[in-house]
């Protein structure tokens, strides 16, 4: 069990407690943050023997004194602070009537139990340990050894060296510590690509439409399919496992329940090289569901859990105890989560991963600390290229370009920008990312990086599909999926319809799992840095970048990148001339119409203010590039924004006014054929 959220962070009001006090406040907060230090990966299987307690004092001793523990240690006492206030604010409603709260709760559980589907049988499978596996295959002495794959950080793990409490995730100098006689290997992204796809040859047998979460594990519905073979989900599943491990030669493991959340949490039970299967009746579910920890739950990482945890809620049965509470310590979102979760609610609905809308394409780069001016670009010009390979894979443009970086400090600031055009090549990406880039060294002189990314938003797709119309525009969801703004909660299971009208289910767990992908991806990003920081201080040469072997190219400059050559000054200098220009261009149409306008402020937006587990926050807003406002112009036609431009912005409208101009030619070239079929019928 976790140590107590409500450990109180050292405070004026603390001073005054006597030597004792102050002692136990400094442990529980040591504790806390030793905890935190266990990283998200925590759930792994093979853990369950593990003392956990030596692993996080090893952890703790190895990484003390070093950024990566200060900036960890900073964000523990912030979340400590943030659970005061929780606890403060849960104080107060207990001494208020929460009758109608309640009832609300109540209300809302029955809605969702009327939506339970105990029809269909879901599936998760999942690799076990899929790196390490597949370097055993090549290298078959070392499945009988402690060894994992990874050098900075480790991506994974047999299970000989779980024992010893090494993980995913974890930093390498640590593992060392924790099992001195573990074997690292480099990654070979083609080498598991190549295995993958020989696994997912077999999942397509069962359910052509099945969805992969990850390389290495994926969803399945096999309903239909056991209908069709007459076979009961137990023997399809056993009999999917052999057949992949006949293929590919590894093994996996399975989930099987009446949803995907169920069988997500189910796949890990019998690990290794097993299935468990959770009967699909309600009294079953909710047995499941109510010893399970929080944590357990796909989407509640370390931050949540603690929050909850401080609260009273350690299972997932605490949770119907504390209803009345949740919507207002944690907001609504929160609350309709839980309640799924409380009840042993999930999709039941499976399609591949691509049909998903996706919002964002982004590419990051860390790497030691850089502040060389010509390297920083040649890294930015790298992030831009290796951009416009995932925007030309993915088939998407850009109509917003993010900017983000973070500091030697592991201060995370992010800025955006509104380019005239939608964006996806390496040029313009460059083009309209130095000027922001610029503006940060100015602001910030002397500035060190670790990391440096672009993200493109608001996605305008190049497929040419029956998804987009005529003019090119999205076919909008379903404004069910727009934010509920009214005091009563939304149902749970929506659905949208998409334009061949097959029903898709909408369900808010979304943005929690995808905030848990993102709590471990930063952990991991920042694990490495702790790694090479360790390197770099262990190593007698290391000052300077002297090293790129058995290195991912996304983690260090490409050396040919950074020489100071006279065409790479060119291009830049050139692009940055264009930047300019198209600066200038903007900035000389100061005429406003009578048209309705927004103002896109900048805005800094640091790591530790990020909404935790999906409870919050909203887009960020954006400024133009060399940071003066964005002017934006509504369209009263289409109400799109648009770039402040009186001859685009009066093109545009054009554009919109013909559009409805054809559309009235149609609709009565419609009225008049009727009209004489009529007169027709008529005569």
């Amino acid at each position: 069990m976790i140590a107590s959220g409500a450990a109180r962070s050292t405070t004026e009001d603390d001073c005054a407690k006597p030597p004792d006090a102050k002692a136990e406040v400094a442990v529980a907060e040591h504790d806390t943050l030793k905890y935190h230090l266990l990283g998200p990966s925590l759930t792994k299987a093979g853990q369950d023997a593990v003392d956990q307690q030596k692993v996080s004092e090893i952890i703790y001793n190895a990484s003390k004194g070093s950024k990566f523990f200060n900036n960890e240690e900073s964000k523990d006492k912030n979340l400590t602070q943030k659970i005061e206030k929780i606890l403060a604010r849960k104080r107060q409603l207990e001494r208020i009537d929460l009758a109608t709260d309640l009832r609300r709760a109540d209300e809302h559980i029955a809605e969702l139990e009327l939506s339970r589907d105990l029809s269909q049988t879901v599936v998760h499978v999942d690799c076990d340990a899929f790196y390490a596996a597949v370097e055993e295959l090549d290298r078959p002495e070392l499945k009988h050894v402690p060894m994992a794959v990874g050098k900075g950080v480790l991506t994974t793990c047999n299970y000989h060296a779980r024992k010893y409490g090494c993980r995913s995730g974890m930093a390498g100098f640590v593992a060392m510590k924790l099992c001195p006689q573990l074997i690292c290997l480099p990654l070979n992204f083609e080498k598991y690509t190549k295995k993958a796809q020989e696994v997912r040859e077999v999942l397509a047998q069962y359910d052509e439409r099945f969805q992969s979460a990850s390389m290495d594990e994926a969803y399945l519905n096999i309903t239909q399919y056991c209908a069709d073979h007459n076979m009961n989900p137990d023997d399809a599943v056993s009999q999917l496992r052999s057949q992949v491990f006949g293929k590919a030669k590894i093994t996996i493991s399975a989930g099987v329940a009446a949803n995907a959340r169920i069988a997500k949490i189910a796949s890990n039970r019998n690990k290794p090289n097993g299935q468990f299967r959770v009967a699909s009746d309600r009294a079953t579910i909710m047995a499941f569901m109510r010893e399970l920890p929080t944590r357990k739950i796909n989407g509640i990482g370390r931050v949540f859990e603690r929050e909850l945890d401080a609260i009273g809620v350690k299972t997932c049965g605490d949770i119907y105890a504390h209803r009345a509470f949740l919507s207002k310590l944690f907001g609504e979102k929160a609350f309709h989560f839980l309640m799924q979760v409380y009840l042993g609610l999930g999709h039941t609905s499976v399609r591949p991963a691509e049909e998903y809308e996706r919002k964002s394409v982004g590419t990051e780069s860390t790497f030691r600390d850089m502040s060389g001016k010509q390297e920083l670009r040649a890294k930015l010009r790298w992030i831009a290229e290796e951009l416009e390979k995932d925007l030309a894979r993915t088939q998407n443009k850009g109509r917003t370009l993010v900017l983000k970086i973070k500091l030697h400090t592991y201060e995370v600031l992010t800025r955006q920008v509104i380019p005239p055009k939608a964006v996806s090549t390496a040029d313009d990406l460059y083009t309209y990312a130095l000027p922001m880039f610029q503006k940060l060294e100015r602001e910030i002189p002397g500035m060190k990086l670790r990391l440096m990314g672009l993200r493109c938003t608001h996605l305008v797709s190049t497929k040419r599909e029956k998804d987009i119309d005529f003019f090119r525009l999205q076919r909008p969801l379903s404004s069910s999926l727009a934010t509920n703004t009214s005091t009563s909660p939304p149902p749970l299971n929506q659905t949208t319809t998409d334009v061949e009208g097959n029903e898709w289910q909408v369900w808010p767990e979304d943005d929690f799992e995808a905030a848990a992908r993102e709590e471990r991806q930063r952990e991991f990003e920042q694990l490495e840095k702790l790694s090479q920081e360790h390197e770099y201080h262990c190593t007698p040469s290391s000052q300077g970048i002297n090293n790129t072997s058995n290195k991912d190219p996304r983690n260090d400059i490409n050396p040919t990148t950074i020489n100071n050559d006279q065409s790479s000054t060119r291009s830049q200098q050139k692009a940055s001339e264009e930047a300019n220009r198209r600066l200038r261009r903007r900035e000389q149409q100061t005429d406003i119409p009578a048209y309705p306008k927004k103002e896109y402020q900048a805005q800094n937006t640091s790591e530790n203010e990020t909404a935790e587990n999906g409870k919050g926050g909203g887009e960020g807003k954006g400024r133009r590039s060399g940071g003066e406002s964005v002017q934006i112009w509504h369209c009263p036609i289409c109400n799109r924004p648009q770039i402040a431009s009186d001859r685009g912005f009066n093109e545009h409208v054009d554009f919109c006014l013909s559009r409805g101009t054809i559309r009235e030619v149609v609709e009565k070239v419609g009225e008049q054929r009727d009209d004489g079929d009529k007169d027709g019928g008529k005569g």
